[in-house]
């Protein structure tokens, strides 16, 4: 299980890089030369983050993206559930239905809990303390 997929990397990476310019407009051959990502695979990204409202985009001659939210408002948990759903440990299924023993499961209270603590803690990291830190190395 990966807690962080390829996309989801590349849009926390390329979020930062954006949401560090602040007003500026970066283009997509800065973020691709900056990040070494295949802009195809980029621009995919980047249109994602923009109808989820948390890029804007500028089109033409010295286009590109903006940050749309404060980056202290874009928590990991936000981009995350963007690129691939709910943070699950566990649905508690059987055969596509709730399993009828999740409400005495003792696995599955562990589970809630553990899951509820690895969100929190993702849902402290945002952007703008990812930018803090990078500035401190």
């Amino acid at each position: 299980m990966k807690l962080i997929t390829r996309d989801t990397d590349y849009a926390i990476r390329a979020m930062c890089v954006i949401a560090k310019r602040k007003d500026k407009v970066v283009s997509v051959k800065d973020l691709t030369d900056y990040l070494k990502v295949p802009r195809p695979f980029l621009r995919k990204i980047l249109q994602i983050l923009n109808k989820r409202g948390l890029l804007k985009s500028y089109k033409g001659i010295g286009g590109g993206f903006t940050i749309a939210l404060s980056p202290k408002k874009i928590s990991l948990v936000k981009l995350i559930e963007v690129f691939q759903g709910p943070i699950r440990l566990s649905e508690h299924k059987l055969k596509k239905k709730i399993c009828p023993e999740a409400k005495i499961c003792l696995l599955k209270k562990r589970l809630d809990n553990i899951e509820k603590y690895v969100k929190a803690r993702l849902e402290a990291i945002t952007l703008e303390t990812l930018i803090e830190e990078a500035g401190r190395i």
